[in-house]
């Protein structure tokens, strides 16, 4: 799978995976949902779910470090920014062989373009919040954001997951 293949298949779940709100019940349900799949699979990583400006859920799994939320922290910060998945952000840059700075003027220090972090759209509103995890590859990071919302949103993950590598 090529990254022009990524990149729309990214724009469809983004068009797709829409919650009917954003408050603190709906960030609990899918933070926990992420953790409950990152331990059941044995993995390491930490899980935020967040308003712009608000934390609703925060985890940090065994074996995470703080460069795991510093990671969270700037993925984040680029999807508030723009409104996109990280992933998206970052593979629209690589085809472009641009980067933040050069682009965008954005320090290194504040946002990566490195999956992991999913907009978080309300039906009838905008983006209004972000899920970000860090403690994989960036692209599994990236699916398993879009799994667990998947599965909160009752939707076929079949028909929205990238394709295999």
């Amino acid at each position: 799978m090529g990254l022009s293949e990524d990149l729309e298949r990214v724009a469809l779940q983004e068009r797709e995976l829409v919650l009917p709100r954003l408050d603190a019940q709906v960030a609990w349900q899918l933070g926990t949902k992420l953790r409950t799949l990152a331990v059941e699979r044995g993995l390491v990583l930490v899980i935020d779910v967040r308003r712009f400006g608000q934390p609703l859920f925060y985890a940090a799994l065994d074996g995470t470090t703080p460069d795991n939320a510093e990671w969270v922290r700037r993925k984040s910060n680029l999807v508030a920014r723009f409104h996109r998945s990280s992933y998206a952000m970052g593979l629209s840059l690589k085809v472009k062989n641009e980067t933040l700075l050069e682009k965008f003027g954005l320090p290194v220090a504040d946002y990566a373009a490195h999956g992991g972090s999913f907009p978080l759209a309300v039906a009838g509103a905008a983006v209004v919040g972000s899920v970000t995890v860090s403690g994989l590859p960036q692209r599994a990071d990236h699916e398993l954001v879009v799994e667990a919302l998947c599965v909160e949103l009752g939707c076929d993950y079949a028909e929205l997951r990238l394709a295999s590598e």
